[in-house]
């Protein structure tokens, strides 16, 4: 399924000259593990609410080929429909947004910094409504560089709020460069720990691991600490021009590049 998914994303951006492959790549093994193996969800009887059900936020938005491929595929709404990506009228914009009634989605994502005070708000809701299901999140690494998102940490510890899990993307890329350039993070495991928070780790392309720490994480919550994951990936995974650079951030492959890349791909479930 992963496969398949990454085929879906270097067709879809290639299509309109538009879109970000790389996080969508190096996030893919993540979110067809949470959807097909972790998530408690109902994918047929989508509810904007998300009563009684896991709660997925994603934070980092513009990875939205990846997430749209793993609605899909999951049953959230046809395949077929990924054709229309980021194309005048789709319900598939650049980046998420609730406002195009689009099965899946709760928030509009992408201004990044603002998932995590989201997740919280809905963690803490489902505490008061006596829902015991899980909220998670994802975020980029350079997203972490928003302000907004160490007010939210802090809240959350403080807070006690111990049915969220939230995972960072920790692949050491953003759009401008190597993060460790642009704004060093440093020690981003102690820094989590400093804010309160029970900290894991996971290699983000071994489905095995992935799924592995997740019930670990799972099997963590209402301890009264929230919850992240140190998840490693690789920008690009999957394309081997695309592997570790930056530079495929936002840049579609071009016709040569497309059959190069799918060449790489092993399609299992069929193209839409």
């Amino acid at each position: 399924m992963a496969s398949q998914v990454r085929r879906d994303i270097v067709r879809m951006v290639h299509a309109v000259a538009s879109g970000h492959p790389g996080g969508s790549l190096g996030c893919t093994d993540f979110l067809t593990a949470l959807y097909f193996k972790i998530l408690k969800h109902n994918p047929t009887h989508f509810q904007i609410d998300g009563k009684g059900e896991d709660v997925f936020f994603l934070s980092n938005g513009h990875i939205s080929p990846a997430w749209y491929s793993v609605l899909a595929r999951s049953g959230y709404f046809g395949v077929n429909e990924l054709a229309t990506f980021r194309k005048l009228n789709s319900r598939l914009q650049g980046h998420p947004t609730p406002a195009e009634h689009l099965p899946g989605i709760r928030i509009a994502s992408g201004s990044l910094g603002q998932g995590l005070s989201v997740a919280i708000g809905c963690a803490l809701g489902k505490k008061l409504g006596g829902d015991n299901s899980i909220v998670y999140t994802l975020h980029g690494d350079g997203e972490l560089q928003e302000g907004q998102i160490w007010e939210a940490a802090m809240y959350a510890a403080a807070n006690k709020v111990d049915n969220l899990i939230a995972t960072i993307d920790y692949n050491g890329k953003q759009i401008d460069g190597p993060v460790d350039e642009v704004l060093s993070l440093g020690n981003l495991a102690a820094k989590w720990q400093a804010f309160g928070w029970t900290v894991f780790e996971m290699d983000g392309h071994n489905i095995d691991e992935i799924i592995k720490t997740m019930e670990i994480a799972k099997s963590d919550t209402r301890k009264g600490k929230p919850i992240v994951i140190l998840m490693k990936t690789i920008m690009g995974k999957g394309v081997s021009f695309m592997e570790g650079s930056h530079k495929w951030h936002g840049s579609p492959p071009n016709d040569e590049q497309l059959a190069t890349a799918l060449s790489e791909l092993a399609e299992t479930y069929g193209d839409y």
